[in-house]
């Protein structure tokens, strides 16, 4: 089995639902977790679209990157420019490194249809992202 890191700035949002999709999509082809370079506790906004579109991640907990230490990864996800630019070390000689970044739908204000347009709109860009990296990377 693969191991799959995905990582955000705070394993809040955007890292957590690539977790979701990546975890849905693929069939006992890699164990995925994912991590922050802080940890911002599990996003409300998140758990809703997810479970929009029929996955749960509601028991996902917001966790950091070091909490993995150990782990020979095969591939390390980065959904953000932050956490990519402030990654610390991470030691995986094999690893593919893969870099996407997605717009931080948490940051939008407004009414409330446009929190659920800023939502929808990235969860199903990583969706695509994530449903592209299973076909690519773990299936083949």
């Amino acid at each position: 089995m693969k191991n799959v890191l995905v990582l955000c700035t705070g394993n809040s949002c955007r890292s957590q639902m690539a977790h979701g999709y990546l975890e849905h999509l693929q069939d006992s082809l890699a164990n995925v977790y994912s991590a922050g370079i802080e940890t911002h506790g599990l996003n409300s906004g998140a758990v809703s679209i997810m479970k929009e579109d029929g996955i749960d991640i509601s028991t996902h907990t917001s966790n950091h990157v070091d909490e993995y230490e150990g782990i020979d990864w095969d591939y390390i996800i980065t959904v953000c420019d932050h956490a990519k630019e402030n990654c610390p070390f991470i030691p995986a000689q094999n690893a593919q490194r893969i870099h996407q970044n997605f717009f931080d739908p948490s940051k939008v204000s407004g009414a409330t249809e446009v929190k659920h347009a800023a939502f929808l709109k990235t969860r199903n860009e990583i969706k695509e992202f994530c449903h592209d990296f299973v076909k690519e990377e773990l299936v083949n």
